[in-house]
Order: C-alpha cells, then sequence, then structure tokens
C-alpha cells in the first residue's frame, strides 16, 4: 500500500473516530461527570501522552517570542474550544453538534479574509450566508430526542466552538512550518491544562467515582486516548501526505459518522430541520472550498497544466 493510500485511510479513520465520539462523550456528560470535569480529565490525559510521546522525538528549541502564539493557539484550540464543545454536546444532540462542525472550512476563510486580508469571491460570499443560514435553521429549531435539554444554546456552544477552532487552526499554521509539532503541541495542552483546571476542578472533584459504571471509565478512556491522542498522530500523517484541500474533505464525513453510530444505538434521530439544515450547510461549505478552475492560458490546455 503506497504512503499515499495508508494516509488517506488515516483520514478516514480520524473521521470515523470523530463521528463516534460524539455519540460516546454524550453517553458520559453529563449524567456521570458534568462538561468542565470532563474536560479536565480529556486536556490532562492528553497532556501527559503527549509529554511522554516527547521523550522519544527528537529535541527542539522554542524560540521565547513564538510562546506568546503557542498560549493562543493553547486558549482557541484547547481550553477555549473544547469547553464551548463539550457545554454544547452535553445540551444538543451528537447529529447536530456534528452537523455544524462542518461550517468550520467556511469559518476558516472568512478568518483568513479578515485577518490575513485573503480576497474572497462572490460565490464564497454565496456559500458563507447559504452556511450561515443553514447553522441559525438548526441552532432556532433544531429539537432533539434523548437528554438534549437546551437544543438551541447547545447548538450555538457548539457553533462558538468551531469559531474558535478556526482561530486556532490560523494561529498554528507558523508553528506547523517552523517546528515539529510534538515540540509545541505538548506546551500547547500545558498551557491550555492550566487555563481550563479553574472551570473543571469542581466538576472533577463531585464526581462519584464509585457510582461510576466500568462501560463509562471505557468511553473516558476512548476520549482521552484515542479522540484526542491517537487522532493528532494521525492527522500529522495525513499533512505529511495529503494536501490540506484533500484532508478537509474529510471533515465532511463526520456528520454521516456520527448520524449512523447515533441513530444506530438509539440515541439520536433524523428531523426535517435537521436534514434541511445539513443540505444547506454542504452546499454552502461546497461553494466557499471549491474554486472554479482558472481558464487556461492562451497556447495552454487544461490537460497541460
Amino acid at each position: 500500500m503506497s504512503k499515499r493510500n495508508v494516509a488517506l485511510f488515516g483520514a478516514t479513520i480520524v473521521s470515523v473516530i470523530y463521528g463516534v465520539t460524539f455519540t460516546i462523550a454524550k453517553d458520559v456528560m453529563p449524567q456521570y461527570i458534568d462538561a468542565y470535569g470532563f474536560i479536565l480529565l480529556r486536556v490532562s490525559g492528553a497532556m501527559l501522552l503527549f509529554w511522554l510521546s516527547w521523550l522519544f522525538m527528537p529535541k527542539e528549541k522554542i524560540a521565547f517570542n513564538d510562546f506568546p502564539r503557542i498560549i493562543a493557539a493553547a486558549f482557541f484550540g484547547v481550553a477555549f474550544n473544547m469547553l464551548t464543545f463539550f457545554k454544547g454536546l452535553s445540551l444538543t444532540s451528537p447529529i447536530s453538534a456534528a452537523v455544524i462542525m462542518v461550517t468550520t472550512p467556511m469559518i476558516v476563510l472568512v478568518l483568513s479574509a479578515i485577518i490575513m486580508k485573503e480576497r474572497m469571491r462572490k460565490r464564497m460570499v454565496m456559500g458563507i450566508i447559504l452556511g450561515l443560514i443553514g447553522t441559525a435553521f438548526l441552532i432556532l429549531y433544531g429539537k432533539s430526542i434523548g437528554s438534549a435539554t437546551n437544543a438551541s444554546l447547545g447548538n450555538m456552544l457548539v457553533f462558538v466552538n468551531a469559531v474558535s477552532y478556526g482561530f486556532y487552526l490560523i494561529i498554528v499554521k507558523k508553528l506547523m512550518d517552523k517546528y515539529n509539532a510534538f515540540t509545541f503541541v505538548k506546551w500547547i495542552y500545558l498551557c491550555g491544562f492550566l487555563m481550563v483546571l479553574p472551570f473543571g476542578w469542581n466538576q472533577f472533584e463531585a464526581v462519584n467515582w464509585v457510582a461510576v459504571p466500568s462501560t463509562i471509565y471505557w468511553k473516558i478512556g476512548f476520549v482521552v486516548a484515542i479522540s484526542t491522542f491517537v487522532t493528532y498522530l494521525l492527522n500529522l500523517l495525513t499533512m505529511k501526505e495529503l494536501k490540506p484541500t484533500t484532508v478537509a474533505v474529510f471533515i465532511y464525513l463526520q456528520p454521516f459518522f456520527a448520524t449512523v453510530f447515533a441513530i444506530g444505538l438509539g440515541k439520536d434521530e433524523l428531523s426535517l430541520v435537521k436534514i434541511i439544515s445539513a443540505l444547506l450547510i454542504f452546499v454552502g461549505v461546497y461553494m466557499v472550498t471549491s474554486s472554479p478552475q482558472p481558464p487556461p492560458k492562451e497556447g495552454e490546455t487544461i490537460l497541460e497544466k
């Protein structure tokens, strides 16, 4: 199997893991542990795994002036990102959360246009408007079954999480270009741990661990070790072999896997609102991320390019 095929397989596995995580994390929260306490577990566990892995990696020194960027990446990519996502997921349904997360590529382009002054075409603007309509429709009217206690607020928090992650992707790009990922990711998670500690400690301390079933312990371990640590390693593999645009396409598989898993276990159900919202968001994302091919230059055919 070629390296490219291995990378494609790895990207697919990441989408499956993320899709399954929506339901698995929902089973843990808020019945056994509240969202912020769960985040403290996730970040601290991943932090330990990244620091242990760093012991076996090539050593690099980080320039002092790069630490403000690391702190910002920790805030947007770990602390604020995860706190809003898990709190939102605890209030809404797995399918709704997965659909809203698909807006991330659109958000990245909007932020790039604002922060990095990148030019946006009319097609992209129309796609962003469609995607935002679909997201707003889902936030306002996307009711769910089961323990979705406040779907509107939950959907809004998941969308805020997607915006935060968009900031993180822009901030972390320069670090990725400059250092080996294991050089800085351990610092990102250490800073993120210190940021979430004040929010999650009381909820973590309040957990009655004796009353937690063994299946829930396994699900917590899955989120920490597989959904956080292993997916990051697989993402490193795919980013080395595939173009960023190719990797981005795999985010669209997450709602599919999340839907199949959630409906298969009876944790969620499809509704007309979710279907319409998903269609608007997917069409919007397609319009934003697909750019028309420029016309060939004089004397040049498309096949020659």
